[in-house]
């Protein structure tokens, strides 16, 4: 007879197209421009890519404010222009 190793929680359906939203998702938290994202995505307008395809997570909003707050701006190196 065989086991599963977690009889209880069974593995999330992953399609073709949940992997499409991880993606889109990954290359825009990568930085990839939008304009190119919503090009190699096939989408007419950036609104789908970024409002449909582009997910939001704690995590990278947390490391993107960690940026914001490590900025000094009386630092030479990090003055803007």
């Amino acid at each position: 007879m065989k086991r599963k190793l977690h009889p209880n929680d069974p593995l999330p359906t992953i399609t073709p197209h949940v992997l499409r939203h991880t993606f889109c998702t990954d290359m825009a938290n990568a930085g990839m421009d939008i304009k190119d994202l919503q090009y190699l995505m096939g989408h007419s307008d950036a609104e789908v890519t970024l409002n449909v395809y582009t997910h939001a997570s704690y995590a990278h909003a947390e490391s993107a404010m960690q940026k914001i707050l490590q900025f000094q701006p009386d630092n030479p190196a990090q003055k803007l222009g």
